[in-house]
């Protein structure tokens, strides 16, 4: 039998969704105003940076961004025009490639940050109290926990 949503619970969940959306595309508007970038290639230049040696093999970087590999592979093609990623072999794995964030990427990524976070402030946290960003990570954590326990919320 369907557990249909109350109407409280269904006046929640489109309010989650609108927000959601809402915010990813402010953050998308903004990457693209500012740095000429969409929010998916800036989260692949962030993942790389935060990696050692500024590198991840292919797979773990389509896992972290949670992309498929033929998309994050066309991505991945665009940043190498751009001169902001480059591929590697793998010296362990014939077939697996390495991404590798160049300094030209670190740097066009280091430029984009500021106002990056600046959107990510004035969209989500200046709105919210204090103990409302606390409410929010533990929702959140906890919604990751049960659709993919092991996504990492870092």
């Amino acid at each position: 039998m369907t557990r249909w949503l109350e109407p409280h619970e269904q006046h929640t969940w489109r309010s989650f969704v609108a927000a959601t959306r809402a915010l990813m595309d402010a953050l998308d508007r903004q990457l693209q105003r500012d740095a000429g970038i969409p929010h998916a290639y800036y989260e692949i230049l962030v993942r790389l940076s935060e990696a050692p040696r500024r590198q991840l093999r292919m797979s773990e970087l389509a896992e972290a961004t949670s992309s498929s590999r033929s998309r994050l592979s066309h991505a991945v093609a665009r940043l190498e025009e751009s001169g902001w990623v480059r591929r590697e072999d793998c010296p362990t794995d014939r077939r697996g490639q390495i991404a590798v964030l160049t300094e030209k990427g670190f740097g066009v990524l280091s430029a984009a940050a500021p106002g990056h976070v600046e959107s990510v402030r004035e969209n989500l946290f200046d709105l919210l109290s204090p103990a409302q960003v606390d409410q929010l990570r533990d929702i959140t954590e906890t919604m990751v926990a049960n659709i993919d326990p092991n996504r990492a919320t870092s």
